[in-house]
């Protein structure tokens, strides 16, 4: 049955409602315990940097294995339940998958009031331990008020004002059409962000495969290379690297990235092409000569969202919570929360602006986004314990090599999302010794490597970063039998593992180093 613009505006109000009315109780529960637990939040960011990874308080204690138990269930929740049959439908609705992740992040909450010995406090200058009931509000502190809801709304306020814009027309879907959509993504996603150049392009993309039978491997090369490896030039095109800016790492040092994103982005360019090629050669008849009749060429609307996706771009570049305006000094401070408030303002000034028939025409709805808002709140909260875990014990894996921290954060990253994981290394690698040129405090060969290996494997799993899980969701409304969680996996580990193992040799053996600028 063919749903109106009266039905769908309905559901897409009810969903918008939902993830709104999430937010604000994850904000009010969040603020008094953040500052319970963090009565000097001016100094937060200053004291944790003060801190290496090996300065801990006396009585401090590791948390065991078994307590990373909930982040690895909510993971096999994610992986497992869509292959089950009794358990797959139940799991696609967004209420169910909320549930799941509250009560598994009420196990790790549990954990920190009733069993850890004590969390560290980083708004203290001088170390110290908080237990029980500050430990929670430390904990939840830290991972939805400093990392969830600004890692939401960014989420949040690409998806939406990408969804506003729309490219009209139905193009041939051959394997160098195919193929240049997907290099025009990679070559944005670092200045709209990875999750806008991939909410631009994934709809009109999959409109001029809707003829094709073999479509999925065109959508999971979409996934590597716009939701991930696209993003790597610069702070606003993928989460960790804006992380490493707002730690000190100059905004435009990011862009010397660009022989290794240019090596990537045209390797497997080339085995898309060849991929898509025979998958073309494989399609039905009927379907290639629907293909080539219902060519219409390509007309935009919605272009005050361009403007709108400016505002975005601009506020998170340069407005930085309790710093600064601009980080000059006697400028006044920038309030918590001030970029996250405007990009909402971008978000309703894109609703206003945008007519609703260029929505309706986008089959734009929020649910894609409300699954990523569920899921990653219980990931931000339960990933806490294994987080703290490489905190404490980083140090001891002994990584001393780019390449061993392309790897370890990669992989990492996979599983862990890449922004945190990103950060567990960032702080790492200020503990390797030696009279080396340093960026924000680390050796520059090494954040080369920490910042490839999270933007680039985020790529090797959905969770590796926000935007895998959106285009997945797009994907099968659009009617696309997408490989679930491990599936995928074989995927990435047959295209991807083979080019970052070539990428590896290749900077240590042949150029004999990771920084080419």
């Amino acid at each position: 049955m063919q749903i109106g613009p009266t039905n769908q505006r309905k559901s897409s109000t009810g969903n918008i409602f939902s993830l709104v009315v999430f937010l604000i109780i994850v904000m009010a529960l969040a603020s008094p315990l953040g500052a319970t637990a963090d009565d000097s939040r001016e100094n937060h960011d200053d004291s944790h940097e003060n801190h290496s990874v090996h300065q801990l308080p006396n009585g401090y204690e590791v948390p065991p294995l078994w307590a990373v138990i909930p982040f690895a269930a909510l993971l096999l929740c994610v992986a497992v339940l869509p292959l089950i049959e009794v358990a797959e439908q139940w799991w696609e609705e967004n209420r169910n998958r909320l549930f799941v992740s509250l009560f598994l992040s009420l196990l790790a909450i549990a954990y920190y009031w009733f069993f850890h010995p004590g969390v560290i406090d980083h708004s203290s200058h001088s170390p110290r331990l908080l237990t029980g009931f500050r430990a929670v509000c430390q904990v939840l502190d830290h991972a939805l008020l400093s990392e969830y809801i600004p890692f939401i709304v960014m989420l949040f306020s690409l998806y939406v004002i990408s969804g506003g814009i729309q490219f009209r027309g139905d193009l041939p879907a051959h394997p160098l059409t195919n193929t240049i959509f997907l290099a025009v993504g990679a070559a944005i996603a670092s200045f709209i962000g990875t999750t806008g150049a991939a909410m631009l392009l994934i709809r009109p993309l999959l409109r001029a495969n809707r003829e094709r039978k073999y479509v999925k491997h065109t959508v999971i090369f979409f996934i590597f290379l716009v939701c991930n490896i696209g993003g790597c030039l610069l702070p606003i095109g993928d989460p960790p690297l804006f992380l490493g800016y707002l730690r000190g790492v100059p905004f435009f040092w990011t862009f010397c990235l660009w022989p290794q994103w240019l090596a990537g982005v045209i390797i497997l360019l080339m085995i898309y092409y060849l991929w898509d090629t025979f998958a073309y050669r494989a399609e039905r008849r009927g379907g290639i000569e629907q293909n080539e009749i219902k060519v219409r060429g390509l007309s935009l609307r919605g272009s005050i969202n361009f403007l709108w996706l400016l505002g975005v771009v601009a506020s998170v570049a340069l407005l930085t919570p309790d710093k600064p305006l601009l980080d000059r000094e006697n400028w006044p401070i920038v309030p918590v929360f001030l970029r996250e408030g405007l990009l909402v303002l971008f978000v309703v000034l894109s609703l206003v602006t945008t007519p609703r028939l260029v929505r309706f025409e986008n089959r734009f709805n929020y649910t894609p986004i409300v699954e990523v808002a569920v899921l990653f709140a219980g990931i931000f909260i339960t990933m806490q314990i294994p987080v703290e875990i490489l905190n404490a014990r980083g140090g001891d894996l002994q990584l001393t090599q780019p390449w061993q921290f392309f790897w370890t954060t990669g992989l990492l990253s996979s599983v862990l999302d890449n922004a945190p994981t990103y950060v567990v290394f960032f702080e790492t690698a200020k503990t390797v010794t030696g009279d080396v040129t340093r960026i924000a405090g680390i050796p520059q060969e090494l954040l080369v490597a920490i910042s490839l290996g999270a933007v680039f494997m985020g790529a090797c799993t959905y969770i590796g970063n926000g935007p895998n899980f959106m285009v997945k969701s797009i994907a099968q409304q659009e009617g696309v039998k997408m490989p679930g969680f491990f599936g995928y996996m074989l995927y990435s580990g047959a295209v991807l593992i083979p080019v970052f193992i070539a990428l590896t040799l290749i900077l240590r053996f042949l150029l004999g180093s990771w920084y080419l600028i």
